[in-house]
């Protein structure tokens, strides 16, 4: 007897293999799964299909609306971002502001605003490319001239524009265009996306102030340019240090050796600088 719960498991392998953003190994598998309904139960065929997901899902390779079926069959835990998702699309009330910094990969980018008073939200996506509803496949493929980046909508009587600008200036490298530590390629280059002329006024005056504090020896190429539209990402992508602990450590590890060595390269330089 096929319950509602089958059901909605059917549903959602149909779906799949009509979505676009399916990549074609896995509309395989899933087509494979649903032309074998009549001969296995639904729970042999959702383990030979948990089996051939497994390999790229351990690796977190599976694109994002796969990644979500592939945690529902297997039961692990799942942070619901849609209250995150629809506070995107929410006007702002009269205290309520939103910076966009791109520094890297998004999964990143989230945790140190997340955590701080005055943060209503920090939603990861895609802005300053060509077409509209990029996926992650097609944004990383560098063909769309979206950078990866995150939306901050923060409360302006608990925390400045200006403060969340010296946050990000600390998470990054500023020397670096084409991309940032272990992220190469234009989405990942670091651009600082103003939303007005306010904005624009205090991110010029933080890149000039940077520039004077001769911190660095290479020359500051972060650029500032004007918001055109900002694409959430995908479910998979919102916090991602929630969902995928381990594996977020372990990045942000390789990124704080970097910034340090950063930082002991910038001391250094600036006493040698001192001395001339």
């Amino acid at each position: 007897m096929i319950t509602q719960a089958d059901d909605l498991v059917w549903q959602q392998i149909y779906n799949l293999i009509l979505n676009p953003r399916t990549r074609e190994w896995e509309r395989q598998v899933l087509v494979e799964t649903k032309d074998n309904v009549n001969g296995f139960s639904l729970n042999t065929q959702l383990d030979q299909l948990k089996s051939e997901l497994k390999p790229l899902a351990v690796r977190r390779n599976l694109t994002p609306d796969v990644m979500d079926f592939y945690l529902s069959i297997t039961g692990e835990k799942q942070i619901d971002t849609r209250d995150k998702m629809s506070r995107h699309y929410q006007a702002d009330l009269p205290y309520q502001e939103r910076a966009i910094f791109a520094g890297g990969c998004f999964w990143c980018m989230v945790e140190p605003f997340d955590k701080l008073p005055g943060i209503i939200d920090v939603i990861s996506g895609y802005t300053g490319g060509l077409i509209a509803h990029p996926s992650y496949d097609e944004v990383f493929s560098q063909i769309t001239g979206h950078i990866e980046s995150v939306e901050i909508i923060f409360d302006s009587r608990q925390i400045t524009y200006q403060q969340l600008l010296a946050i990000y200036w600390s998470l990054i490298d500023p020397t670096d265009e084409y991309g940032q530590f272990d992220d190469r390629g234009e989405s990942y280059k670091p651009v600082i996306f103003v939303t007005n002329n306010v904005q624009l006024s205090l991110a010029k005056k933080s890149k000039t102030d940077m520039i004077n504090s001769q911190l660095f020896k290479k020359p500051i190429v972060v650029d500032i340019r004007e918001v055109l539209k900002f694409w959430a990402a995908e479910n998979y992508h919102q916090d991602f240090y929630k969902k995928n602990v381990s594996r977020y450590r372990a990045i942000k590890r390789s990124r704080k050796i970097f910034l340090k060595l950063l930082q002991t390269k910038k001391a250094m330089h600036r006493i040698f600088t001192i001395r001339e």
